[in-house]
């Protein structure tokens, strides 16, 4: 299989790599944080950061915790500003990215390519939502995403034949 990773998803690899983590075992919301000098905060109110500090609702399932902490991270890492302040349409890109930065951030491509995936579906999501710690629902929009990637790569490499 071909699969071209896009400049995200290089990101990520030399972010995880970076500090310490290759396997999805490894793949820890307190980990992660404390390997990037976050402190963690769980409140009944819904997910953000302040200074060095991710908040994340209690009232969720610890999947979708690590999931939104992925989102989290994505703003404290690759976006700058308060959002309070900005444009309605640059607060919306910068969601949009957070978003899609959180699939690849929960399940990363680099270490997708080394698991032997199932080739049926159901059984697919389950084992990337088992592998990765995230809900049923973000496993199957993650491999709808890769599996969409691979192949559109696959039809333009047919039509180059």
């Amino acid at each position: 299989m071909k699969y071209n990773t896009s400049l995200l998803e290089d990101w990520i690899e030399s972010f995880y790599v970076r500090i310490d983590i290759y396997q999805p075992h490894q793949l820890d919301l307190h980990t992660v944080a404390n390997r990037l000098g976050y402190s963690v905060i769980y409140r009944d109110i819904s997910s953000r950061f302040y200074n060095d500090s991710v908040i994340i609702d209690v009232r969720l399932s610890p999947q979708e915790q690590w999931q939104e902490f992925a989102h989290e991270v994505c703003h404290l890492e690759r976006h700058a500003g308060n959002q309070l302040a900005m444009p309605k349409p640059f607060v919306e890109l910068q969601e949009y990215q957070a978003n899609l930065f959180a699939y690849h951030f929960c399940v990363p491509t680099f270490m997708l390519l080394s698991l032997q995936i199932p080739e049926n579906k159901k059984q697919a999501i389950y084992f990337i939502a088992n592998t990765f710690f995230v809900t049923l629902e973000f496993a199957e929009q993650r491999l709808n995403l890769f599996w969409s990637k691979i192949n559109a790569f696959n039809q333009i490499g047919d039509v180059k034949k």
